[in-house]
């Protein structure tokens, strides 16, 4: 499927908004329902920080930074689109995708939906939303990417942005030898 990358952000972006809307509708804030016992349970909490509710209160800056990170993602994935690396390409589609969600959110609101709880034992895993999940799922994605690309590396498959059938391989675009 032609760009699955864009179709996994927005996949990870529409189920991230339809999953928020739903506990804003169905829960009112700091509502509790018991999915699986203890372990998992739906909370209505609203994050105005980052991952774990750190940074309180830090829109402005939140934004600016989401704003860089998507850029960054969207220019990547087109210098690296035509490489055949679906790993690395999934990845960054998933944490783009997440990373819309939590920045639309925080732009309009200011603040982003969670409700994800995990308890295990004592421990009381910081509540979370699917943008979360997407992001880091992304992260997983990316760095299996990495490892698999520096074991060929090790392993002579390939060297550092070698030629591949006279494609460069970090830009898949067509390219000249050098005859010395």
């Amino acid at each position: 499927m032609k760009y699955y990358y864009y179709w996994l952000a927005v996949f990870v972006f529409v189920v991230d908004y339809l999953s928020k809307k739903w506990i804003e509708h169905s829960l009112t804030l700091g509502e509790m329902k018991p999915v699986i016992g203890d372990f998992f349970v739906i909370t209505s909490v609203r994050n105005k920080g980052a991952a774990f509710s750190i940074l309180q209160n830090q829109r402005i800056f939140f934004i600016a930074i989401t704003i860089i990170v998507i850029v960054g993602i969207v220019w990547y994935i087109t210098r690296i689109r035509n490489t055949g690396r679906a790993l690395l390409l999934a990845g960054l589609g998933m944490v783009l995708g997440g990373a819309l969600g939590n920045f639309m959110e925080r732009a309009l609101y200011g603040e982003v939906v969670d409700f994800l709880q995990f308890t295990f034992g004592s421990y009381v895993f910081p509540i979370f939303n699917l943008a979360d999940s997407g992001i880091f799922v992304g992260v997983v994605l990316i760095l299996l990417d990495a490892f698999i690309t520096s074991k060929n590396e090790k392993n002579g498959d390939s060297n550092d942005r070698q030629e591949r059938n006279g494609q460069d391989e970090l830009t898949g675009q067509q390219g000249e030898q050098f005859i010395g």
